[in-house]
């Protein structure tokens, strides 16, 4: 039999995650010099695991993330065995899903 898992634990980690995806946003926002970025908002930061499923994401423009987990498992074959723990990669590749940052 399978336990069941701790929901005060689920729920902490689920706003943990929530809240480093926020905090992309904010550094994004802070630092871009694109106007659509730092006013329009146009952007979506969002955490994937290592088979590129969708962990947590931030409340920006959540429509973006309808392909960012095809564009996540891309850059994942694409990188292979160079992935480490505490890596970051941005991406926007029209041809793998990234239509925006």
């Amino acid at each position: 039999m399978l336990s069941q898992p701790d929901p005060v634990r689920l729920e902490i980690f689920k706003n943990l995650y929530q809240f480093i995806a926020e905090q992309m946003g904010i550094v994004l926002q802070n630092t871009a010099a694109s106007v659509n970025i730092k006013e329009r908002l146009d952007f979506s930061c969002a955490i994937f695991d290592a088979s590129g499923l969708l962990v947590a994401n931030a409340p920006h423009i959540p429509v973006h993330l309808g392909s960012m987990s095809e564009s996540v498992r891309s850059l994942i074959n694409d990188q292979g065995d160079t992935l480490k723990p505490g890596n970051v990669y941005l991406s926007n590749n029209p041809y793998n899903g990234g239509t925006h940052l």
